[in-house]
């Protein structure tokens, strides 16, 4: 494994101070482990209009956060069709994994079958 995959499950979790989960990504961070998430992603944890969403600020200062564009899109919308899924976010999310990375997730189920429809060799591990 090379990156831990971040789902908005554990950008929510940080954000509300779960030490248990802090304590994930630090021990990731400190195994080498990359953090990494799309832009989209932040948008669904993201609230607060004047930055004050401390620990998710600093956590996504160690995040390499992607941008979402058109290729990647219709990248997608091709893998919703595959796995019979509706979440566009849930495939952008697959969509970063290579083989080997863990994406850690609350929604542990929808992205499961979009790995498997990706066959992106990641692990999906529940938030």
């Amino acid at each position: 494994m090379t990156a831990l995959i971040l789902d908005a499950g554990a950008l929510v979790a940080v954000d509300r101070h779960d030490r248990a989960m802090i304590a994930r990504l630090q021990a990731a961070q400190q195994h080498g482990l990359e953090l990494r998430s799309n832009a989209m992603v932040v948008a669904q944890a993201w609230r607060d209009p004047h930055g004050r969403q401390v620990q998710l600020a600093r956590l996504l200062h160690a995040v390499d956060v992607h941008a979402i564009d058109p290729q990647v899109g219709r990248a997608a919308g091709v893998l919703l069709g595959a796995a019979n899924t509706s979440d566009p976010i849930d495939a952008t999310v697959v969509l970063l994994a290579a083989p080997g990375d863990r994406i850690l997730t609350s929604d542990p189920a929808d992205l499961t079958r979009l790995a498997i429809a990706a066959a992106s060799g990641a692990v999906v591990v529940a938030c």
